[in-house]
């Protein structure tokens, strides 16, 4: 088994989680506006919670420009009260924002009955956390082995409606992108009607404009782009900002997002005002209305005849 270098526990609860995870809630919130069970899969689940006052998050301390910072908010938008609600009210949070808990996690407490849950995780500690966490939870499955391997027997669910989550540590950028870009491919091809959510990180903007560029051209009808940006995305030096691109995303997911991510721009802003966009690459016809670019928010284009 090779060496993990990426732990989430360093980055819990930053920003980046807080974009992600606002957006996972709607499409969550989405999928439970039909009655018929849904399939959620995690390709990168981690070891779905972290101890915000561990070693590991007190030596970066990136929660505290992240989940910290929307803790004693007000005047929220709905969207992310219902958000931090489930934070806070997590096991461990009783007396206070303790534990963070992961994608898998959060989307555990959410399953109705007849949804079930499949998590991948190939190394072996986080693999073990995990499957420790979710013991007692049949509708809850771990499987430690390749997420993007995993897919191929994965897909399509039987319950034939749901999403995959696809959120790589990305150690070698480039590389992953064509990984994504590979594996989706090949997953549209088992579950063309499946929701495919993928959080990607911004350093350079030179570096994400051919991956959205190629999501454009995936072959499905909606394509959603949210992003949140707290410095310029013109340093590989450090975390400039973050995205989510949602592939048969669900038509009124851009209305669902829009206040929250106003709001989150205002409340995650560090040494400068935070931009944020959201725009759809394509529109439910399939045709390309925006270039990927880094336009400012409030020059982004809305989408037409949504209001």
């Amino acid at each position: 088994m090779t060496a993990m270098n990426y732990r989430h526990a360093y980055h819990a609860g930053n920003f980046a989680d807080v974009l992600k995870h606002t957006v996972l809630l709607a499409l969550i919130e989405a999928l439970q506006a039909k009655p018929t069970p849904f399939c959620y899969i995690d390709t990168h689940a981690g070891n779905g919670n972290y101890a915000l006052d561990g070693f590991e998050a007190k030596k970066t301390g990136e929660h505290k420009d992240g989940i910290s910072r929307l803790h004693p908010a007000e005047k929220v938008p709905p969207l992310l009260q219902r958000w931090r609600a489930s934070i806070l009210g997590g096991a461990g949070n009783e007396q206070g924002l303790r534990y963070y808990p992961g994608s898998p996690l959060q989307v555990a407490r959410l399953l109705r009955p007849d949804d079930s849950a499949q998590l991948c995780e190939l190394h072996t500690e986080e693999a073990s956390k995990l499957r420790d966490l979710f013991r007692a939870n049949r509708q809850v499955h771990v499987h430690q082995r390749d997420g993007y391997e995993a897919l191929k027997a994965l897909l399509p669910p039987k319950e034939k409606r749901g999403l995959v989550l696809i959120d790589p540590p990305y150690e070698a950028q480039e590389a992953e992108y064509r990984q994504i870009e590979k594996t989706l491919k090949a997953a549209l091809l088992r579950w063309p009607t499946g929701i495919y959510a993928v959080w990607y990180p911004i350093k350079l903007r030179s570096q994400v404009q051919p991956f959205l560029r190629a999501m454009q051209h995936s072959g499905v009808k909606r394509v959603l782009r949210a992003e949140l940006l707290v410095h310029p995305d013109d340093s590989p030096l450090r975390l400039n900002g973050s995205g989510m691109v949602v592939l048969n995303a669900p038509w009124d997911l851009d209305e669902i997002l829009r206040e929250p991510l106003r709001a989150l721009a205002h409340l995650l802003s560090q040494d400068r005002p935070a931009e944020w966009k959201l725009d759809w690459l394509l529109d439910e016809a399939g045709s390309q209305l925006n270039t990927p670019s880094p336009l400012p928010a409030s020059r982004l284009p809305r989408k037409p005849g949504r209001r």
